[in-house]
Order: structure tokens, then C-alpha cells, then sequence
């Protein structure tokens, strides 16, 4: 090798050195600049509630574990005290636990905390409109019409219930055409509760074997458990990198369009024999709002928030009432005992020929501490629907940055030692005292506040007369040799795990 080569050889080395050096430094750099970037996007407040260590730019996400974030925050709450923070990727959130806390943050009348947060997968569903998610003049105006509405067509008022007593009669036959055998009662609850929504916005019901409705509603059941779990809350965190990528997410997005259609198509069905004048239910009292507003470009009255409001009245008077039902039969075969106890009353209140009314719950204190207990134990909506800082406020002496998400803690609430004397089993009598109904101010199942679910009276009443019905006419047991238990599965709602029963006909 003569000097001119080994010149030449050295001179390559050295360049791929100074390459792979350039390289190391470009992509150490990066990183560098990315962990700054991402200290300074996750740099809290002086004064901010104290919490859990964070990852770089997943922050505590992994620390959440979304199948059991109830058990996780009751966690922190032993360690970091009844108001502390955690962030969801860059979204800073804090948890509020403890009555007095709980009613500051929400029914404080600075009313500081009243919006919705917009994740990126609700703003890609919901864009938002709708009567969950909107927030500011939007939901005032939709909330202010959607209770107008449904008190017209039938909310509080006799005609409703005697719909609700029909559905419960339904449900009863569809229910004794088991013949006593194991069965699993989650479609047969879900279509029955789903219609008394149906006929308020939709203006009819559905039969329980109607192919295209069961299939809504299975697309309503798994939208509902895809979007708590774990790679669906990683498109919160990085969307733009996961819109990209196949998963289910993309399932979850695909089942929303779905139901979406399916409201829009409803829509398109009532404009062809719509008559303003003589509107059947809200899709109609709704598009007659549309045509007063039109020309107001300030209206939040549209075809679209049309299509969003219908899904969320189709949703939550869907989801919550059927899910605590599928609890109430759970526990009763698990608790015998206080079966035949809620039946011993029923016989002796309304007997075995009337239908249960609302007007027999003030006269049936023990079956309406078993429907409150099956909704502190059902623990549905654990960590309520979360709000969002509206203005800079501070909470408990803690300062609180506009956009902060605050998450109120109902399982703390309703498992507390303190109050409740057996808090991990259910127990009626929580709400009894001296044989009578007791009101409880610590128990929050539709929240407080402005933003308290306005269908809190509706789901009450569908609550007490199923129940009731279900009762009067069948014992439930477990099918023999299978084990009944209270597995569950977490989704947007606190759900039982799939199970199976028997209902036998009482004699």
C-alpha cells in the first residue's frame, strides 16, 4: 500500500468517524431539544396540587391503568391527600375527592369549573356539539331546549311512566319465554331501556328481535368499553401519530360514524312527513327550532348538533339505566337474602296483579335503598363525567390554570370508612335508618351542579319500575353449577362482566 492509499484510507475513516459522531450529536441534540420543549409544556403553576412522578411525554398514562383507574386513584389518595394531579400525555388533570371538596368544585357559584374538555377522540366524534360534550353558550342553549323537550313529550308526566310500565311488561314476556333456563339478560335490558329514549327522540320502540337495532346497540356497547381502554386513551395523547395507524381506535371511529348514520338517517325520515305545527318528538320539535333559526349564524340550532344531541339522548338514556339494571339482577342472585326481602314488600305494597308506579316507591323504603345501593356499589361512572377549568381559579388553596381537567372522585365518595358502615359489600341498609328511606347527601350518582345529568328523573323512575316488575313476577338465581361473580369490565362505564341467570316464574 503505497501513501497516497493509506492517505486515502485514513481520510475515509476519519469521515465516517466524524459522520457517525455528527449523527450521535444530531439525534442527542433532538432528544435534548425534544425534553426541553416537552419540560417546559408540562411546567405546572406555582402552587399546583401535588401528585404522582411523570413520564416525558406520556406523563402518567402508563401509571393510570385504565381497567382499574378507580382502584389507582384510591391509591393516590392515600398518598398524595383528596385533591391531587396527574397528566394524560400534556392534558393536566387533578382529582377531587371528599364531599365538601367535590361540592366546591362543582355547585361553587363562580361556576369556575363548568365546561367540557375536548379530547382529541371526543372532538373527532362530537366535534363539539352535542349536549355531553359542548360547552358555553352551545350548551346552554342545547341543554335549555333538550329539558323544554322532554318535559313536553312526556318527562315527569303520567304518559311516560305508563310507556315505562309497558316496556317493563315487554320485557317481563320476552324474559318468561326462558323458561327458567340460563340466559344472558344484557340485550333484552339494553333494548328495553333503549326504547323509552327511542320514543321520545325518535318517536318510536323497537322489538327485541329487530336485527338492525340489536346491532346498534351492540355497536352503542362497544364504542362504550373501546374508548376507556388503554390504546384508544393513547389517541389522546398522540393523535397525530396514531390517526396513522390501524387499531382500535380506528374500530371505535368507525362504530361512532355508524350510529351517526343511523340518527342522520332518522333524521332524513321525519323531514318527509314533518309538519312544524304538529311535532312527534324531539328529532321534530328540533328541526322546527333549525327553520326559526335559520339565517342566525350565531344559532347553535343546525342539522349537525341535531345529529349529535339525538346520539347523546340515544346514549346516555341508553348506557347508565341498563348497566345499573344488569348490576340489579347481578346482586340479587348474589344476595338472596334481600331478594326475598324487596319481594315480601312488593307483595305487600302492590301484590302480584298491579304494575309498579312511582307513586308505590315513598311506601317501599327497602327496594328504594336496594336501587340506591345498587348504584353506590354499581360505581358506574366512577370518576363522574370530567369537566374542565372555564377561568384561573384555585381549589383548596391550590391554584387551578384555565384548562386544567378535574375528574370528581365518586368511588372515594361512595366507599368512604368513614360514612358508610360496610363500604365494600353491598348493603341496603346504608339507606335506611329506623325502617325508613334515608336521603344521603354524600351519595352523588348523576352529580351536582350545572351540569347534573338532566336525566336523572327520567332514569329514577325507569330504575324503580323495572326493578320492581322484574321482582314481582321472577326469583333470579345462578345457573346451577356456574359461579356468579362481580367481575366487571371498564369502558366509559363501570359494567358487570358478561353473566348468566336463570328467572324463575314465582308461583
Amino acid at each position: 500500500m503505497d501513501a497516497l492509499d493509506w492517505l486515502a484510507m485514513v481520510g475515509s475513516l476519519g469521515a465516517a468517524i466524524w459522520a457517525g459522531f455528527c449523527l450521535r450529536t444530531l439525534l442527542l441534540s433532538a432528544l435534548a431539544f425534544l425534553l426541553f420543549v416537552d419540560f417546559q409544556k408540562r411546567r405546572h403553576p406555582k402552587n399546583y396540587p401535588p401528585g404522582p412522578w411523570r413520564l416525558p411525554f406520556f406523563g402518567n398514562y402508563f401509571q393510570m391503568d385504565f381497567k382499574r383507574q378507580h382502584l389507582v386513584c384510591q391509591k393516590f389518595v392515600k398518598q398524595y391527600g383528596n385533591l391531587f394531579s396527574v397528566d394524560l400525555g400534556y392534558v393536566p388533570c387533578v382529582v377531587v375527592s371528599g364531599l365538601p371538596l367535590i361540592k366546591e368544585a362543582l355547585a361553587h357559584k363562580d361556576q369556575a369549573i363548568v365546561n367540557r374538555p375536548m379530547t382529541p377522540i371526543r372532538e373527532r366524534v362530537f366535534n363539539k356539539y352535542g349536549l355531553i360534550m359542548s360547552s358555553g353558550q352551545v350548551w346552554k342553549e342545547q341543554r335549555r331546549f333538550a329539558l323544554t323537550t322532554l318535559r313536553n313529550f312526556g318527562l315527569g308526566k303520567k304518559n311516560l311512566e305508563e310507556h315505562i310500565q309497558e316496556e317493563a311488561r315487554c320485557l317481563c314476556e320476552a324474559i318468561e319465554e326462558e323458561k327458567g333456563q340460563p340466559f344472558n339478560p344484557h340485550s333484552k335490558i339494553t333494548n328495553a331501556v333503549s326504547n323509552i329514549i327511542c320514543s321520545i327522540t325518535f318517536g318510536e320502540r323497537f322489538e327485541y328481535q329487530d336485527a338492525q337495532f340489536q346491532e346498534l346497540l351492540r355497536l352503542l356497547d362497544e364504542v362504550t368499553y373501546l374508548e376507556g381502554q388503554h390504546f384508544c386513551q393513547l389517541y389522546n395523547v398522540f393523535p397525530w401519530i396514531m390517526k396513522l395507524l390501524p387499531g382500535p381506535h380506528q374500530t371505535l371511529f368507525r362504530g361512532w360514524e355508524k350510529l351517526k348514520l343511523f340518527v342522520s338517517h332518522s333524521i332524513g325520515k321525519h323531514k318527509e312527513d314533518w309538519d312544524p305545527d304538529k311535532p312527534r318528538d324531539f328529532i321534530d320539535a328540533y328541526l322546527k327550532e333549525v327553520a326559526k333559526c335559520t339565517g342566525n349564524t350565531t344559532s347553535s340550532f343546525h342539522e349537525e348538533n341535531l345529529i349529535f344531541s339525538t346520539l347523546d339522548l340515544f346514549f346516555a338514556g341508553t348506557e347508565t339505566s341498563a348497566t345499573a339494571l344488569r348490576w340489579a339482577l347481578l346482586y340479587m342472585v348474589l344476595y338472596p337474602e334481600i331478594q326475598e326481602k324487596v319481594q315480601a314488600e312488593i307483595d305487600r305494597v302492590i301484590g302480584q296483579s298491579q304494575f309498579p308506579t312511582t307513586a308505590n316507591r315513598d311506601h317501599m323504603p327497602y327496594t328504594n335503598a336496594v336501587i340506591h345501593e345498587v348504584l353506590r356499589m354499581g360505581n358506574i361512572i366512577p370518576l363522574n363525567v370530567p369537566r374542565e377549568v372555564t377561568f384561573d381559579t384555585t381549589l383548596a388553596g391550590y391554584h387551578l390554570p384555565k384548562g386544567t381537567v378535574v375528574l370528581t372522585n365518586l368511588t372515594a365518595l361512595h366507599r368512604e370508612p368513614m360514612d358508610w358502615a360496610t363500604p365494600d359489600t353491598f348493603n341496603p341498609e346504608h339507606f335506611l335508618e329506623n325502617g325508613q328511606f334515608r336521603k344521603r347527601e354524600d351519595f352523588l350518582p348523576f352529580s351536582i351542579g350545572k351540569r347534573a345529568c338532566l336525566g336523572e328523573q327520567l332514569a329514577r323512575s325507569e330504575l324503580f319500575i323495572f326493578f320492581t316488575s322484574f321482582l314481582q313476577k321472577f326469583t333470579f338465581k345462578a345457573p346451577a353449577n356456574e359461579k356468579v361473580t362481580q367481575k366487571y369490565k371498564m369502558g366509559l362505564t363501570f359494567a358487570p362482566a358478561s353473566y348468566r341467570l336463570c328467572a324463575v316464574l314465582r308461583g
